[in-house]
């Protein structure tokens, strides 16, 4: 087996808003679209996202544990940006600190198990070859 793709849960009401940034902001491709999914590719990556639906009521609590992560020279910077994109179309945002170089930002009523995580590029130096 070969690793293709993750998947995540956006609540409904806020599904193309998501979308749209993960596009727009951060130059997604939408590469399919079935009627509660949607998969996305950044240029240059090798792993999909694919967010799903999901008008699950509950949120998870500890969702600060499930990441879609990404490098950064200014990860914080670049969460706020995000933040104040998503605050401009009506939903609160917020960013967070697992460290002083990574960190979260979390959009509770869209994200139903995840938060986008921005880590300095230093963290994901790994001395294995793969």
């Amino acid at each position: 087996m070969r690793f293709n793709h993750v998947a995540n849960r956006v609540n409904p009401a806020h599904f193309q808003t998501v979308v749209d940034m993960f596009v727009q902001q951060l130059g997604f491709v939408e590469l399919r679209r079935t009627e509660r999914a949607v998969w996305l590719r950044q240029p240059g990556a090798n792993v999909d996202l694919q967010l799903s639906l999901s008008d699950t009521g509950h949120r998870d609590h500890d969702r600060e544990r499930s990441q879609i992560s990404f490098l950064s020279d200014t990860p914080e910077a670049d969460l706020a940006r995000l933040a104040s994109w998503f605050t401009a179309r009506g939903l609160p945002a917020h960013v967070g600190a697992y460290s002083d170089r990574e960190f979260y930002l979390d959009v509770p009523a869209a994200f139903v198990d995840f938060v986008l995580e921005a880590m300095l590029p230093e963290l994901a130096a790994y001395d294995v070859e793969v």
